[in-house]
């Protein structure tokens, strides 16, 4: 008998790109399945005249679709995984990952201008708090502004002359075949990624073991350990997707390096470190990574903000 396996996903290009993407890993692993693409409006897409940061960010872009996987409209959830919140509904979990994007951000820029080059004068467009942090460190003298919508529609408002730059997820422009509008690829060395950035994650019910079973054939095992090694350190921290908070992963062998970053909004204070340790105690890393940098006073900053 064939079976059925329904994708909930938001309707944005990139995250139909996403959803086709898994669509397409599973007819492959599992040629007697039936692959269908169910679109979903979430609370993100439909406010689009307010900053991030000023909404909240618990569930922004997933709870509606989460609802409809746990009143079983829907079988399984896809999702960009740094939208995903680090303490999922309960009767839902993480079913896998697929191999990670290209993790860093990247500067779009209308005059075709490098980090280095941005000063006073520039207007510079993102809705991170985590972005405009990291680059008023960078470059103190640029105006920021805020930008909402999906990618094509930013890009758009750059070219009418909204602002001069912009900085976004560079896996979100290549996974669209937007690469010629990429100015430079940021080091997270100049602004540190946001946690699980690239990632494209897959969201079940935990009771689920049959949909599990099937989606193991297309989990990617060593971003599943990057995955929850960073979002151990946000969990940790207490952070969301809508503070100055970044941390990526590196891999050397069984070797995971993990870095974190906090911040200040206006990027004058911040916090970076990093911790090494065997990949396989992904979790604890994460937590030992937070647990360093609330000792340097991380906790604080992020509270100020809060408040």
């Amino acid at each position: 008998m064939t079976q059925i396996i329904r994708i909930g996903t938001r309707g944005s290009q990139l995250a139909l790109y996403q959803a086709e993407k898994v669509k397409s890993l599973l007819e492959k692993a599992h040629p007697e399945l039936t692959v269908e693409i169910v679109i979903i409006k979430t609370k993100g897409d439909k406010i689009l005249d307010v900053s991030l940061s000023k909404i909240g960010d618990k569930g922004l872009f997933t709870k509606e679709i989460e609802n409809a996987l746990l009143d079983n409209s829907v079988d399984i959830a896809v999702h960009s995984l740094k939208d995903l919140p680090t303490t999922l509904p309960e009767g839902l979990k993480l079913g896998a990952v697929l191999e990670r994007g290209e993790y860093r951000d990247a500067l779009v820029s209308r005059q075709g201008k490098k980090l280095a080059d941005l000063g006073a004068g520039d207007v510079v467009a993102t809705s991170s708090l985590r972005r405009q942090a990291g680059l008023l460190q960078v470059s103190p003298e640029v105006t920021l502004k805020d930008i909402r919508g999906n990618v094509n529609t930013r890009l758009k408002r750059m070219e009418e002359g909204y602002c001069d730059a912009m900085i976004m997820a560079a896996a979100g422009l290549q996974r669209l075949g937007l690469d010629r509008y990429i100015t430079e690829i940021i080091e997270p060395n100049q602004i540190t990624p946001a946690v699980s950035q690239g990632i494209i994650a897959i969201e079940i019910r935990e009771n689920d073991l049959e949909t599990e079973e099937i989606l193991s054939k297309i989990n990617h095992p060593d971003t599943l350990l990057s995955a929850i090694a960073e979002r151990a350190f946000l969990a940790h921290l207490q952070g969301g997707c809508q503070v100055p908070v970044g941390c990526y992963s590196s891999r050397k062998g069984s070797e995971m390096e993990l870095h974190g970053f906090v911040a200040s909004v206006d990027g004058k204070r911040s916090i970076k470190q990093s911790i090494k340790g065997e990949a396989e105690d992904a979790r604890m890393l994460g937590i030992a990574l937070a647990n360093s940098m609330i000792s340097e006073g991380a906790d604080k900053i992020l509270d100020e903000i809060r408040s």
